[in-house]
């Protein structure tokens, strides 16, 4: 599992410094001697919050560590209202995170988690909607449907849907939506803000997104140009109609696009394209390269209880908070 990959190599670049601290130790044994003791307590930092977060998540069935980090974020909405639907189909529902002391005037925040277009659950991402509650932001997280049951486009589409539930149903609306989005998500995301199709097929105008926050889409890449993706994406004639960057100059809102510098899943190249295009085009976004940050430290950063490992919640609410 990739997210075990990058905790094994966390572990191994600590034991290879460790390593080396050693073979110095035997040329200054006084000062080697601190600065190993240092650098074992470091270790076994890493050890807790990597090794023992991950034998912790293997007893709840998986390496991924969202329903652990559910449980350890503070409750930060007032009301959940929880499985409503917004169309038909069984995975078209969504939750309400709604703070005690909402952020006057303020965009309904929608998040959409990632997971390949394959997987994902939005449950396991309460941490999401009770941290951004927490800063008085009305937060909404959709379930999509995801693939074999569906290919693209039907789970972008899924989320215009939600989108367009979301401005009918929740009043707040009417001060528009910021979409965030990891990952997929983010792909998603960016698709619903940058190509206006899918919202005006629910009679959305774009104009009600005010804003969008990714954090490591993939903008950028062809999807048929790999094995494991092509089957979501096979009935696209031309890639670039599901590349976010080839919408890069429509009237599009403002972006905050975040990305681990560490990330070797979602390369961050992907936020610098979009970014660097949007610009050019004269519209306004940030891009924010985060040092010793990978792809799943990214979204985890989304809970208060782990911000230390992306600092990715001020920006997001700097930006929301602009957006009024």
């Amino acid at each position: 599992m990739k997210c075990c990959n990058k905790v094994n190599e966390a572990f191994f670049r600590s034991e290879s410094n460790l390593n080396t601290m050693e073979d110095s130790t035997a040329q200054n044994k006084a000062n080697g001697r601190k600065n190993l003791q240092q650098l074992r307590f470091s270790l076994l930092l890493n050890l807790f919050r990597f090794g023992f977060f991950v034998s912790i998540l293997t007893l709840l069935g998986g390496c991924s560590p969202l329903k652990l980090v559910n449980g350890l974020t503070p409750n930060g909405a007032q009301e959940v209202e929880r499985n409503l639907s917004y169309g038909v189909e069984v995975r078209q529902k969504l939750d309400v995170y709604r703070p005690a002391k909402p952020d006057e005037g303020s965009p309904v925040v929608v998040f959409f988690y990632g997971g390949s277009w394959r997987s994902g659950e939005r449950g396991n991402y309460e941490f999401v909607g009770q941290s951004l509650s927490s800063r008085g932001f009305i937060t909404v997280i959709p379930d999509y449907r995801l693939y074999p049951e569906v290919r693209f486009p039907a789970f972008v589409e899924d989320g215009a849907r939600a989108l367009a539930w979301i401005h009918e149903n929740v009043s707040e609306a009417e001060h528009g939506l910021v979409l965030i989005g990891h990952s997929a998500g983010a792909h998603l995301a960016a698709l619903l803000a940058l190509d206006q199709k899918y919202l005006n097929a629910f009679r959305l105008s774009s104009s009600q997104v005010k804003g969008l926050i990714g954090l490591a889409g993939p903008y950028a890449f062809d999807p048929l140009s790999y094995r494991k993706t092509r089957p979501i994406f096979s009935g696209l004639n031309d890639a670039d109609n599901a590349r976010p960057v080839s919408y890069a100059c429509n009237n599009s809102p403002p972006l905050l696009l975040l990305h681990g510098r560490e990330d070797r899943l979602v390369l961050p190249g992907n936020s610098r394209k979009l970014h660097e295009l949007h610009q050019e085009c004269g519209m306004k976004s940030n891009f924010i390269e985060l040092s010793d940050v990978g792809h799943f430290d990214i979204v985890l950063g989304l809970s208060d209880s782990f911000s230390n490992l992306a600092p990715v919640l001020e920006p997001i609410q700097h930006f929301i908070q602009e957006s009024i």
